[in-house]
């Protein structure tokens, strides 16, 4: 439909895209589609496809794109989805945004905008290697943003606090370096399209988001004031 409003968010892990999806999801009325989510959903649901991944993941293999890309697919097809969509960790590369563009099309609908949160790689490895979580309960700290008043002992539980194995240092530069080599593809291919927009993903979360809302703005009357407000801020 000309109004629908697809957008997907970019980022690396620990550069906040998770939170601006939530925002900018919340703030036009639109579903956040996660690929996290949809696995989790399917897996529970114990769907065709939840049943397809789940036979991969037990060998050890991973997801096929294919598989992926059926799950979005369904989920694009839901009402919610008639206006548009923010999109959470899909697509990961050229292989599934070349499938999403085709997708979309089908509906006579696109990608509108695809908003690349940027954080340097230092500030990455301290936001995610500084997180630890509470024994009992799983409350979070992080070293310098929020750390506990008593090293290693939860302000709310007292339990012991303890680092899991995705945020030590040496899986975190893994995690960091895998995403880049997959991803400088996906945002020259989004670049080219004229549809990429960089967002400094080190400034506070507020400003990150009214920085997206402004690009926002040009596709959605109803965020012009909010646009209005960045830039008077700016």
């Amino acid at each position: 439909m000309a109004d629908s409003l697809f957008i997907v968010m970019v980022g690396a892990p620990g550069a906040g895209k998770g939170t601006q999806a939530d925002l900018i999801s919340a703030r036009l009325g639109l579903p956040k589609i996660a690929s996290g989510d949809l696995f989790r959903d399917n897996l529970q649901r114990q769907t065709e496809l939840g049943q397809l991944a789940k036979a991969y993941m037990d060998r050890g293999e991973l997801v096929p794109d294919g598989v992926t890309v059926r799950m979005v697919a369904e989920r694009l097809s839901r009402p919610d989805c008639t206006q548009g969509a923010v999109l959470d960790g899909f697509p990961r590369n050229i292989a599934q945004a070349q499938a999403l563009e085709a997708i979309l099309q089908e509906r006579g609908e696109a990608v509108r905008l695809v908003p690349y949160i940027r954080v340097s790689e230092a500030e990455l490895l301290d936001r995610l290697s500084g997180r630890w979580m509470c024994r009992a309960a799983q409350h979070a700290y992080h070293e310098r943003h929020n750390p506990p008043k008593v090293p290693g002992v939860c302000d709310l539980d007292g339990s012991p606090l303890y680092q899991r194995d995705d945020d030590r240092p040496e899986t975190v530069r893994r995690r960091i370096q895998v995403y880049l080599e997959q991803t400088a593809p996906l945002l020259d291919y989004y670049r080219q399209r004229g549809l990429l927009v960089e967002i400094n993903g080190e400034q506070p979360i507020e400003k990150v988001y009214s920085e997206i809302v402004g690009y926002l703005a040009g596709y959605r009357h109803d965020l012009s004031e909010v646009a209005g407000r960045t830039r008077a801020d700016a």
